[in-house]
């Protein structure tokens, strides 16, 4: 795939947020799990749950200069023992915690609306307000093409059960895949608020209001 494929296939880049956090964003910029525990200085022994277990629920960090903010739970990697689905089946060639800590050094973004309200509505979530961010794709990627990897299925979720590990996501141009399921970026995007379209509140699959627009 190329660069302009890309784009003309999925203009549009959705982020979705915690309800809340658009003013933490707008000043540190779109920050990957690692990202935010780095800009907010949390080391071991309470660094290793956050980035290499699965999260069960939100997890809220303090800093005396940051001041607060939310680190997203992970529901849809949990287990499914009535399904029979289990992460540590679905990984090749790497752990549970490398692969954790391996999607906590990415900022995802989902590459159309359909994708994004089928996240906004699954159980976990879907009784949930969440702020979401819309990005042209050919703004980020012309300043961020070189961090830019692509997957074909939703990395956060072992619901399909299919197989993923680091080899998931591949660059633009090693791309083979006719679809995309995410764009992720690697560590951070500081100058989100440069590249935002708007940020819009939803719930499941609705649209509830603007928080922001350019």
């Amino acid at each position: 795939m190329t660069k302009y494929e890309l784009i003309y296939r999925y203009p549009i880049l959705y982020h979705m947020s915690e309800a809340g956090s658009w003013e933490s964003i707008r000043k540190h910029g779109l920050l990957s799990t690692t990202a935010l525990l780095d800009l907010f200085e949390v080391s071991n022994p309470k660094r290793d749950p956050i980035e290499s277990h699965i999260r069960h629920e939100n997890i809220d960090i303090e800093h005396p200069v940051h001041g607060k903010a939310v680190i997203r739970d992970q529901l849809k990697l949990c287990d499914d023992p009535l399904r029979g689905v289990f992460l540590k089946d679905c990984l090749v060639s790497t752990t549970v915690s490398e692969w954790l800590k391996f999607l906590n050094g990415k900022t995802f973004f989902w590459v159309d609306t359909k994708r994004l309200t089928w996240m906004l509505k699954a159980p976990q979530y879907q009784d949930r307000g969440h702020w979401v961010i819309t990005v042209d794709t050919r703004d980020l990627l012309d300043r961020y093409g070189s961090r830019v990897a692509l997957s074909g299925l939703n990395s956060g979720s072992i619901l399909n059960g299919k197989p993923r590990g680091p080899h998931t996501f591949k660059t633009i141009s090693n791309y083979q895949l006719t679809w995309v399921a995410e764009l992720a970026v690697e560590y951070s995007v500081p100058d989100i608020v440069e590249l935002a379209l708007s940020v819009d509140e939803w719930k499941r699959d609705k649209k509830l209001g603007v928080i922001w627009k350019r």
